[in-house]
């Protein structure tokens, strides 16, 4: 039986994380440490036997204490902002939780797991492919060794954040692995990225905003493939080493919106009250959504193309 802390768990891919394990390892304590701000929700944790606590992981008096209470042995850590856009409107709130956030875990679990009695422990830190930077169309898929190169705040908060991952282990010889995942979906995802939003926008007739040409290419991956691969570094990882994680799923955002539109034509022509409950959307009129379709300026250091090399 092992004893984990996960924070960010009541979020999109940490609550995914939560209900997994619990599947898994039904026999395994959960607590949850979430600051519960836009994107976290209680509701996410329903159904599972995560205890939740609200706060922020840059309180390092608060993280000892949870360590010390709950007996853990595994910090899991979500916790982060995520969201591209936003970080190019506004970086601090990045540099804040993805970089000081995680040093002040990082300071909990080098103050309680190799201060006291040494126990096995382990810190897995989540990551993203964003840290690696853009991929022209025929540059070979991300690995694990190649080179950092992020282009905007929120990926460079992240990079920062695996360097420190990496520095408390060659340092101090706390126990760490991480993960650098592809573009996560599924279940729980706030809506401000691509596919939720786009399905939520469809339904309430508004503008499907497309970045340049439609163009960039993501690699997608199910949050619950996400979640094995998690768990088979746990489980399997070797103490210091990085592991991405990647969908096999490389495609172009138009690709992935034009499967959007069919779906919800599809769903609005064989679901009878669809139009009834959602009546601005253009399916609702016998429409195609597609023409929700808008062009919009690219953003700031989009990146071309992200791969990890299965």
């Amino acid at each position: 039986m092992a004893n984990l802390l996960v924070t960010g768990g009541a979020g999109f891919i940490g609550g995914n994380f939560v209900h997994y394990w619990n599947a898994q390892h039904p026999d395994d304590a959960v607590v949850v440490l979430d600051a519960l701000t836009y994107a976290g929700n209680r509701s996410t944790l329903e159904g599972t036997n995560a205890e939740l606590v609200e706060g922020d992981i840059r309180d390092t008096a608060l993280v000892e204490s949870l360590l010390r209470a709950h007996d853990i042995t595994t910090i899991v850590h979500f916790a982060a902002e995520s969201h591209v856009d936003r970080s190019i409107t506004g970086p601090d709130a990045f540099i804040d939780t993805n970089i000081l956030g995680t040093n002040s875990l990082l300071k909990a679990a080098r103050a309680v797991w190799l201060a006291g009695d040494g126990r096995a422990h382990r810190f897995h830190h989540i990551s993203t492919d964003e840290v690696f930077g853009s991929l022209g169309p025929n540059d070979p898929a991300f690995s694990e060794v190649t080179p950092y190169a992020p282009n905007s705040p929120y990926s460079a908060s992240k990079a920062a954040s695996d360097h420190l991952v990496r520095a408390y282990h060659h340092t101090y010889g706390l126990e760490v692995t991480t993960s650098n995942c592809s573009n996560n979906y599924g279940p729980y995802q706030y809506p401000e990225k691509l596919i939720p939003l786009f399905l939520l926008n469809a339904l309430h007739g508004r503008p499907l905003p497309i970045y340049g040409d439609g163009m960039n290419v993501r690699d997608w991956l199910h949050v619950e493939d996400h979640c094995r691969g998690i768990e088979a570094c746990l489980l399997r990882g070797a103490p210091g080493e990085t592991y991405n994680i990647g969908g096999g799923a490389e495609l172009p955002n138009l690709e992935v919106i034009a499967a959007i539109c069919r779906e919800v034509d599809r769903a609005f022509a064989e679901i009878e009250d669809l139009a009834a409950r959602y009546p601005q959307a253009p399916a609702a009129r016998g429409e195609p959504t597609e023409t929700l379709k808008t062009f919009v300026t690219d953003r700031a250091g989009h990146d071309r193309r992200y791969a990890i090399d299965e």
